[in-house]
């Protein structure tokens, strides 16, 4: 992969939670593309220190730390090691969430036979442990690291914090209200942080991606059996006015754009689509 742009993040450490991940993976290439420092932080990890070996075989500066995005504690840990073996942060991509089953329904829309049919998860049988874990994942997952790695920006120029959004923030998607409402959590989040850190010198703006072909939703997305999209693929893509999935490498122009105090000094708070013209679009 070849960055489209790059700007010098020479002698910065940026940390990626959930960095062993498809998207985020491709992310923390192009920052270390540009000179960048990276510590690789994933719950696996064996995924974070095999994301962090293939950027050193390129020749870049990287290493992979296991890490919970729960647990304050596990960050701390992983806070502390980065500081010894790279320097303080001074980029976070906070990077981990995802959806669970027990957080999503069976069906776009409510029918009153389906009160009376086990076989189907409503609304009604939406597990509250599950809708916590999620929301648990994707919010507090952004706001723990936050807390720990923030505090090494303190007082020291340049340095930014980039969310990971969702398009479900703008206009909630049907079956997966736990993962939009969570979204929407870090849309707002990233506006209030930007807000409160404006003060000490570090920005808080945040990309919001479309659909993305990722590990986590190609079994809802392409069918195993036949590898072609599922009915619910291609209802994505006929509401897509670009008419296809994203490539993780489109992503990476928003995100250096974002960490360059040069070209984006003065952006602030802001969420970014990445999506195609899928918010954007009213399906008529």
């Amino acid at each position: 992969m070849t960055v489209p742009f790059k700007i010098d993040l020479s002698n910065r450490v940026a940390v990626v939670t959930g960095g062993g991940g498809v998207l985020c993976s491709q992310l923390a290439r192009a920052l270390a593309e540009c000179g960048a420092k990276v510590a690789i932080l994933d719950l696996n990890k064996d995924a974070a220190e095999a994301a962090a070996a293939a950027l050193r075989a390129d020749g870049h500066k990287a290493q992979g730390f296991s890490a919970n995005v729960l647990e304050r504690a596990s960050l701390e840990t992983a806070a502390d090691a980065i500081k010894k073996a790279m320097g303080p942060c001074d980029l976070l991509l906070n990077g981990a969430g995802g959806n669970h089953p027990k957080g999503t329904t069976t069906k776009d829309w409510l029918e009153e036979a389906d009160l009376d049919d086990s076989s189907l998860t409503t609304f009604f049988d939406l597990d509250p442990k599950g809708v916590e874990f999620v929301f648990n994942l994707n919010f507090l997952g952004t706001l723990i690291p936050s807390q720990v790695f923030a505090r090494q920006m303190i007082g020291r120029k340049g340095c930014g914090i980039i969310n990971i959004s969702s398009m479900n923030a703008f206009c909630p998607l049907t079956r997966i209200p736990a993962y939009s409402g969570a979204k929407a959590a870090v849309s707002n989040f990233t506006q209030w942080l930007a807000v409160h850190f404006s003060k000490v010198g570090i920005r808080v703006n945040a990309l919001a991606p479309g659909f993305f072909l990722t590990n986590q939703n190609h079994k809802l997305l392409v069918d195993e059996a036949t590898g072609e999209f599922t009915a619910r693929a291609k209802k994505i893509i006929d509401h897509t006015p670009m008419g296809r999935f994203g490539e993780p490498e489109e992503l990476i122009g928003t995100l250096l754009w974002l960490v360059s105090n040069e070209a984006s000094g003065f952006v602030n708070g802001v969420v970014v689509p990445i999506d195609g013209g899928f918010a954007a679009y009213s399906g008529v």
